[in-house]
């Protein structure tokens, strides 16, 4: 059996940042990008709590569906298993640098957002009562500020 593409990534040397993890073609037309965002350093920083995990899935892919430039390309964003980080995949072929701002969008949405989490309600959600925004936006604002709003740092490449 192969090794899927994401096992090839030296983990040991990946840093938290915006990248492309694959890009598929599904027909003669149609590609699907795959990105990685990374928040934590694998392996080396600890990893993202369920309650900041879920509520920025709730939050990002709320904003990121609604977007009114790419919200149609949308397919889907959640979480990393590792709980490192969260898989945006959106219908196009992209590279890291194109949707570097939509990402610092989609972040700074988390950090300025009061009120009520979009889908926290038991009616709305398998898990609601696993949501706290005050994380979320912790979590937010340590990556916009170190990671993605940082453009001379920003990670954008996959570690040689």
């Amino acid at each position: 059996m192969d090794t899927i593409s994401s096992f090839l990534v030296d983990h040991t040397r990946l840093l938290p940042g915006l990248y492309v993890s694959r890009i598929d073609k599904l027909n003669n037309d149609i590609y699907i990008t795959t990105f990685d965002i990374r928040l934590r350093r694998p392996n080396v920083e600890p990893v993202l709590n369920t309650t900041e995990i879920h509520t920025i899935e709730h939050m990002a892919a709320t904003y990121l569906r609604n977007h009114k430039q790419y919200g149609n390309k949308i397919i889907y964003f959640g979480p990393m298993g590792c709980r490192t980080g969260f898989y945006l995949i959106m219908s196009g072929s992209y590279k890291s640098a194109d949707i570097r701002d939509l990402v610092e969008e989609t972040f700074k949405f988390i950090v300025n957002f009061n009120g009520e989490v979009p889908g926290s309600k038991k009616d709305e959600c398998g898990n609601y009562r696993d949501l706290d925004l005050g994380m979320a936006k912790s979590v937010s604002v340590l990556y916009l500020d170190n990671v993605i709003s940082n453009k001379e740092h920003c990670c954008l490449d996959y570690p040689e």
